[in-house]
């Protein structure tokens, strides 16, 4: 499958324009891991842009969530790898084993931590990603209240793939601000 293609299909199941641009920023960040890592940029990055393409089918209920979307990609032949990566970025999903690959890690970590950049960002009497510090973010991880639906325990995941958070927040706030036209900030 191509980009285009992949955007197709987000634009198909998606229609909210918010979590438009949370795979869009996944997305973003999973290629910015991969090259980190030496892995497959295109990989994952498409891992990034699909995993929540079920969330308005399934009303991003946790015990189904990810799980419709393995098998929309199934049926058209996408790579076992993304497949199942992006059922493992939802541990809650019925029947979904613990993370234990790097990809898994990758993908929770990497997408979880977009909702607290994007929340931090905010904050900025700008609202622009261009200010945002990755230090900040990193300080927000210790607020609870704020952002409190981001699941600090899946950031943190980031240090079963090797980087430590410091680097894991610098990591993820410049692959977003690359792209911050296309997401909002």
């Amino acid at each position: 499958m191509t980009r285009n293609e992949a955007l197709e299909l987000i634009k198909k199941y998606i229609k909210n324009e918010r979590t438009i641009w949370h795979c869009l920023a996944s997305e973003a960040v999973m290629r910015a891991l991969a090259i980190r890592l030496g892995e497959d940029p295109e990989k994952w990055a498409m891992a990034g842009l699909l995993h929540d393409l079920d969330v308005e089918i399934t009303n991003a209920d946790p015990k189904v969530h990810g799980l419709k979307t393995a098998k929309m990609l199934e049926e058209i032949g996408i790579d076992a790898d993304i497949i199942d990566a992006i059922k493992h970025h939802n541990e809650e999903a019925e029947g979904v084993e613990a993370r234990s690959k790097i990809f898994h890690y990758a993908l929770a970590a990497g997408e979880t931590i977009t909702g607290l950049i994007q929340a931090t960002t905010y904050v900025y009497p700008d609202k622009k990603i261009a200010s945002v510090k990755s230090s900040s973010v990193v300080k927000r991880m210790k607020e609870k209240a704020f952002a409190a639906s981001v699941k600090r325990d899946s950031i943190r995941e980031c240090e079963k793939i090797g980087i430590p958070l410091n680097e894991f927040a610098e990591i993820s706030v410049n692959a977003m601000r690359e792209i911050a036209d296309q997401i909002g900030l």
